[in-house]
């Protein structure tokens, strides 16, 4: 039996459509120092593909489950899985709406995490630090020189 989730921005999902939600390793920036956090969130189809060919990732685990078990109405049910003091990821319920309809998509994704297992077998390395705060400021150095010739015609 199918329940339709109660979200208006996703009358095309149910309870029982796949989603894989994963535990990476970040980092935030404050006063200078940089700090290690661990995050829940949603991994889209793609990524998840990406992951199983041996790209570096921040993912420790990955682990498979259902929007009903994961949602509840306007609730989140964050599985035992993961620890308590990790954080859930920016924008979460909307970013597993979406990650949910890219596995509707590209059904054999699926296959790479049977529902209710966890998944290990990462290429994990916190080389690359990914940065939740970073801020970028563009200044005028940035401008790229053209050449004088750019837009005359010759």
């Amino acid at each position: 039996m199918t329940t339709v989730i109660s979200y208006s921005n996703a009358p095309d999902l149910t309870a029982d459509d796949y989603i894989v939600i994963g535990l990476a390793t970040c980092f935030v920036k404050e006063d200078g120092e940089v700090h290690q956090v661990d995050i829940i969130e949603p991994i889209p189809s793609a990524s998840l593909e990406t992951l199983f060919k041996g790209t570096n990732t921040s993912y420790k685990l990955a682990y498979a489950t259902t929007l009903g078990s994961l949602m509840d109405g306007e609730r989140l049910k964050i599985p035992s899985e993961f620890p308590e003091s990790a954080q859930l990821g920016h924008d979460f319920i909307e970013r597993a709406i979406a990650a949910a309809r890219t596995y509707k998509r590209r059904e054999a994704a699926k296959t790479l995490i049977p529902l209710g297992t966890t998944s290990t077998d990462f290429k994990y390395s916190t080389e690359r630090k990914r940065v939740l705060n970073v801020t970028r400021n563009v200044t005028k150095e940035d401008n790229i020189k053209q050449h004088p010739n750019t837009h005359k015609v010759l």
